[in-house]
């Protein structure tokens, strides 16, 4: 029994499995990535996992897709084989004298591989059927696809190593057929082995999967075995190569339909990839490695910081050439631009909008209605577009026409925006039904695809490549393939600079939007409009002191020398909308240069900026209307007791004061922007009322993720919160509110 045991413990499955734990432990981070996306664990938030269940290739999700990915996945794995084949085989020195070395050393490393495959199609099968409700059948489909691209891609893989493995015999075979040069060269008394760096090793498997003993190889010099080794392992790195040029190649062509491989292919390659170069490192530099990579970094932050590289991303349509002219971003030319004077022309340019909105009202004192949609990814964008149908045809209309303000953050930004396209083009003669479903399914689909293969593919191996926003040029990243895959999805509707809607927004034809975002450098909130903005760049009671330091910024009074309103819309819903490291904050064109991110870490509601402009013209308000009424449309739950922060072990104890805030951000605006409403109506003699439409999940566990990606039975959900029972009171309440006027 004993012996039993020592000879699968020594054997060379067993072995090798040991040692990845043993030795270059940082290569089983890239398994433990991939294994946490698959689990539904490592960017859960952002939809990650669906990624790799139900890819998306040229706008489908079939077989071809999913065979791409077990591509991808079979380059993984190869990688892998290759890298460690490459660091370990030193280690088992009867590969040097076996046939087809590489074929054996893959068999006998599968063990890893194989748990991670079984763990993949696991949880392949819950998702695809619980998820995106695929049936059996349709589930076989994908599994049989990705199945099929996984053998292709180790067929292609073992067929160039067979190659490989005949030219190494043929170039040994002289070597070795001439004895004295042999002899002389290769004389194990002359060059000895040095046993301590092998390992032991009794059984391993044959390509026919039987066992068989370790040959001894201590008959061969030690310089011998390295040659062997050495043509071996340029072999494989000449595979390396390979998915280095895949992704340089992919980057550049990105655009081409045919080129945007599905984002799990791109990440798949990538981890390939770093699993490759960490390796190779290890190998040529040794123990200079870790100097090299600090020597590395060094480097690129002289030249970032020199600007020779530069991989911040812009705000297209803004000119950056001027750089003389860049406005100052400190405390006085904020107050210069909210000077009193000034303020009060930007409120009587807003009061004639507002005389313009009231003059297409039905009566004399009309109810005006606020509209705040929350961010929130996909989830919000969908639980927004469907809400803003059902209640266009609830009211007949009304709603939009009485609506003068729309405000929010992230995805709700996108379909309030897409919804008001579409509602001016119907004020135009376009035949549109608002209510047509294509529309809620063009919002849903899919943004993040796009977005991480250009993560891995363009931003990190192609940074080369711009396109041009009337005179100004751009680098292409994933900022740009965000918004060219929202702009596909909306049918290019949306592709319009900010002041297309200048006029239109003037004449109170359709309700003004304003666009925030929030600078990472002090947290003020930069607010993009056609309209000047001055009054909301601090609290209204502090209009007229000149020391009180603005909290928030008008975009195109500051950069009014950078063609501000000249920024493309998809850009400003972009920076409306930025999840931190899945899209690339915004840098803007200032001295010092200041970043812009995701309007959520302010106001994800956008009850904050709504509020504070009511605070601004209450007295217009109160002469001109018969009440205020604000409609918040919000992707999550209002009584703030859902998903609460608990200690559960001791890693919680640990990370919980870091992680608080974090967790609790949203409640906090929550609580604030209460107090904030609450003052606000005691302190006002017009009526005002807050009616809130929220995204209730059927149940804890349905709830859609936070995410640029909703799987099937997440937009069924979504789409299903509009008939709970608190909804469709709301809506009666609703439908109240407008009748009284």
């Amino acid at each position: 029994m004993r012996r039993w045991f020592n000879d699968i413990y020594y054997s060379f499955p067993v072995q090798l499995f040991i040692l990845h734990f043993r030795k270059y432990q940082v290569l089983l981070i890239f398994w433990l990535m991939l294994g946490s996306i698959i689990d539904s664990e490592l960017m859960k938030g952002f939809g990650a996992d669906a990624l790799f269940f139900v890819p998306e290739y040229m706008g489908n999700v079939n077989a071809l897709s999913a065979g791409l990915v077990g591509v991808a996945m079979g380059v993984f794995f190869m990688s892998w084989n290759i890298t460690t084949f490459i660091l370990h085989t030193k280690r088992f020195k009867f590969l040097a004298a076996a046939s087809k070395p590489f074929l054996k050393y893959c068999i006998n490393n599968a063990m890893l591989p194989a748990l991670f495959l079984l763990f993949y199609l696991f949880r392949s099968f819950q998702f695809n059927l619980n998820k995106e409700l695929m049936t059996v059948g349709e589930h076989i489909m994908m599994v049989g696809g990705f199945t099929l691209g996984f053998i292709l891609s180790l067929s292609f893989s073992f067929a160039f190593f067979f190659s490989a493995d005949r030219r190494i015999l043929k170039s040994m075979a002289p070597v070795i057929a001439n004895r004295e040069h042999f002899r002389s060269n290769y004389n194990p008394h002359d060059n000895p082995q040095q046993d301590s760096f092998g390992m032991k090793v009794g059984y391993y498997l044959s390509v026919r999967l039987s066992v068989r003993k370790a040959r001894n190889v201590s008959h061969y010099s030690e310089n011998f075995l390295d040659v062997i080794f050495k043509r071996h392992h340029f072999a494989a790195i000449k595979g390396i190569l390979f998915a280095f040029i895949f992704l340089i190649v992919a980057g550049f062509f990105l655009d081409v339909k045919f080129f945007q491989a599905p984002a799990a292919v791109s990440i798949t390659i990538f981890c390939a990839l770093m699993v490759s170069v960490i390796g190779a490192l290890t190998y040529f530099l040794q123990s200079w490695s870790v100097l090299f990579v600090i020597v590395l970094f060094i480097v690129l932050n002289a030249l970032y910081k020199n600007e020779i590289f530069d991989p911040r991303n812009k705000a297209y349509g803004v000119n950056y050439n001027n750089k003389k002219e860049s406005p100052a971003y400190n405390k006085e030319t904020l107050q210069q631009l909210c000077r009193p004077a000034i303020i009060e022309a930007d409120k009587a340019n807003m009061a004639t909008v507002l005389e313009n909105w009231k003059k297409k009202q039905a009566s004399a004192k009309p109810v005006i209605v606020f509209i705040n949609v929350s961010g929130g990814g996909l989830r919000s964008a969908g639980f927004v577009m469907n809400m803003l149908q059902q209640l266009d045809s609830a009211t007949n209309g009304q709603l939009m026409r009485q609506t003068f303000l729309i405000t929010g953050a992230s995805g709700g930004m996108l379909s309030a925006s897409y919804f008001r396209e579409l509602y001016l083009k119907k004020l135009k003669g376009q035949k549109i039904n608002l209510q047509n479903p294509k529309y809620l399914s063009d919002i849903t689909q899919d943004l993040l695809n796009p977005v991480f293969s250009s993560l891995v593919s363009r931003d990190m191996f192609s940074p080369a490549q711009k396109f041009s926003v009337g005179p100004y040029r751009y680098i292409k990243d994933r900022g740009y393939a965000f918004e060219e895959k929202l702009n596909e999805n909306t049918g290019g509707i949306l592709n319009k600079q900010l002041n297309d809607y200048a006029a239109d927004e003037k004449a109170a034809n359709i309700p003004l939007m304003i666009f925030s975002s929030v600078i990472t450098r002090d947290g003020r909130k930069m607010m993009a409009c056609n309209q000047p903005l001055s009054f909301m760049m601090k609290p209204a009671a502090f209009e007229k002191d000149t020391t009180a330091s603005p909290d928030a910024v008008d975009f195109a009074a500051l950069f009014k020398k950078q063609d501000p309103t000249n920024i493309r819309l998809l850009t400003a819903l972009r920076m409306n909308a930025t999840f931190p490291y899945v899209l690339p904050n915004v840098w803007l064109p200032s001295e010092p240069v200041i970043e812009t991110m995701d309007a959520g870490v302010r106001d994800n509601f956008g009850q904050e900026t709504a509020l504070r402009f009511i605070d601004n013209f209450k007295e217009w308000l109160e002469k001109n209307t018969s009440g205020v009424v604000v409609l918040q449309i919000r992707d999550r739950l209002k009584d703030n007791w859902q998903y609460p922060l608990e200690t559960g072990s001791v890693t919680d104890v640990l990370v919980k004061p870091a992680t608080m805030l974090q967790h609790n951000w949203y409640k906090l605006q929550d609580y604030f922007q209460n107090d904030q409403y609450s003052y606000l109506k005691d302190d006002s003699s017009f009526a005002m009322r807050r009616l809130t439409f929220m995204y209730v999940p059927f149940s804890e566990d349905s709830r859609a993720s936070l995410s640029f990606h909703l799987t099937a039975a997440e937009k069924k959900d979504v789409l299903a919160s509009f008939k709970t029972e608190y909804n469709q009171g709301t809506l009666i309440e609703l439908l109240q509110a407008l009748k009284e006027q």
